[in-house]
């Protein structure tokens, strides 16, 4: 299929900076349009989306390609990551983790997290202005994932630059700096690991490392490098993408001044409200898959071997499936989202990611009445794959 005037390249800034009128053109024109630049098919629709990220004819193929020096520790962490593995790898090293995140265990957290959200707003409250990001949506995250792999507080900025390093990695970019500094990170990474992770085997705690390491010790279910790599894994998906999830849902509730007051009068809407959150604006707008068979789309085959991205951010604008999708409705229900992926490799900490978005949002909104833009523009970070804003200027 052919792009409509006007080009398709997720690179641009144009593109980065607002992907959703493109988004649109590629639904109407192009729903499954192939990309010669990287060879990459693109799905736009929610159907399509929704059907093939549970089809078993798409999955990840080995790592083989060369990579300079700088950039293969990188790629061989990533090739340990769960969300890269077909079964029965992926099966197993799910299992394993996926007992920390249940929303049980999850739901033990809830005091704790409501906890670091007020002691961060405690420290900006009486200063009427903030970069929520920098105030709230980074640090709450990334305190409550380096706290449940029991990570000494003094080391969490550290781990945020690392983490950062890694997501911008998983970017569509042809940027060499980009994958060598993320292999600089990858290293500096495992080397703090491999020191904490020994000092864990002497002393055990009540924490995610600790209960890994066991599994680990126990029945030879996860490698030295697995271990390493789940715990990367675990630091970047664990609070890059509530850091979106956070500054992404404040700007949207801020630009939309009738659901920010009907959330402020029934707070109770807060569920549906974060559900509503993550469809508008979602903070993973891209994952893809291998075809590992040939399969065919919209009367469209693609062969073995080529690379399938699917558009969750389109998925969840596509009028086919939620009415009037432009528009932001807190109580909006059903909501059937893409935001967390569909399938086996449905995002594992949802329930957290939710929990931190309801209390942060929730609180943020009790606590600042008068909360409200502060001028100048609004600027998102130079990721696609995991949209979010570098800053968010407010006043309160």
């Amino acid at each position: 299929m052919t792009m409509p005037s006007g080009g398709f390249d997720p690179r641009s800034p144009d593109f980065r900076a607002n992907p959703y009128p493109y988004y649109d053109l590629l639904r109407q024109a192009a729903p499954v349009f192939y990309w010669p630049a990287w060879g990459i098919w693109f799905l736009s629709r929610y159907d399509d989306c929704n059907t093939l990220l549970r089809d078993a004819r798409l999955g990840h193929g080995e790592m083989t390609f060369a990579a300079p020096d700088e950039q293969r520790p990188l790629f061989d962490m990533q090739s340990h990551w769960m969300l890269v593995k077909n079964p029965p790898d992926h099966t197993r090293l799910r299992g394993l983790v996926h007992k920390a995140f249940t929303p049980r265990i999850v739901e033990q957290m809830r005091e704790r997290v409501q906890a670091i959200t007020d002691r961060l707003l405690d420290a900006v409250q009486r200063d009427g202005q903030a970069d929520l990001v920098a105030a709230l949506a980074y640090p709450l995250p990334v305190t409550v994932i380096a706290e449940m792999l029991g990570i000494p507080p003094q080391d969490h900025h550290q781990f945020h630059v690392w983490s950062d390093d890694l997501a911008r990695s998983l970017d569509l970019t042809d940027e060499p700096e980009v994958y060598n500094r993320a292999g600089r990170s990858a290293v500096a990474l495992t080397d703090y690991l491999r020191e904490i992770i020994a000092r864990r085997r002497r002393e055990p705690g009540p924490d995610l490392l600790t209960a890994l390491i066991q599994a680990e010790e126990a029945g030879g279910r996860l490698s030295e490098d697995e271990l390493y790599a789940t715990c990367a894994l675990l630091l970047v998906a664990g609070h890059e993408t509530t850091i979106n999830l956070i500054g992404n849902g404040v700007l949207a509730l801020l630009r939309h001044p009738d659901q920010l007051r009907r959330l402020r009068e029934q707070p109770k809407l807060i569920e549906t409200a974060v559900e509503e959150l993550l469809r508008y604006d979602s903070p993973v707008q891209l994952t893809s898959r291998m075809a590992l068979d040939r399969i065919e789309v919209r009367g469209q085959a693609i062969p073995p071997g080529q690379t399938v991205a699917f558009l969750l951010g389109s998925a969840n604008h596509d009028p086919e499936r939620f009415a009037d999708p432009q528009r932001l409705d807190i109580s909006r229900d059903p909501n059937p989202h893409l935001a967390f992926g569909k399938g086996i490799h449905y995002c594992l900490g949802a329930p957290l990611a939710r929990l931190e978005g309801q209390i942060a949002i929730g609180t943020l909104l009790r606590r600042l009445p008068r909360l409200a833009l502060d001028a100048g523009p609004i600027e998102y970070r130079d990721n696609l794959t995991l949209r979010g804003l570098r800053s968010l200027p407010v006043t309160f």
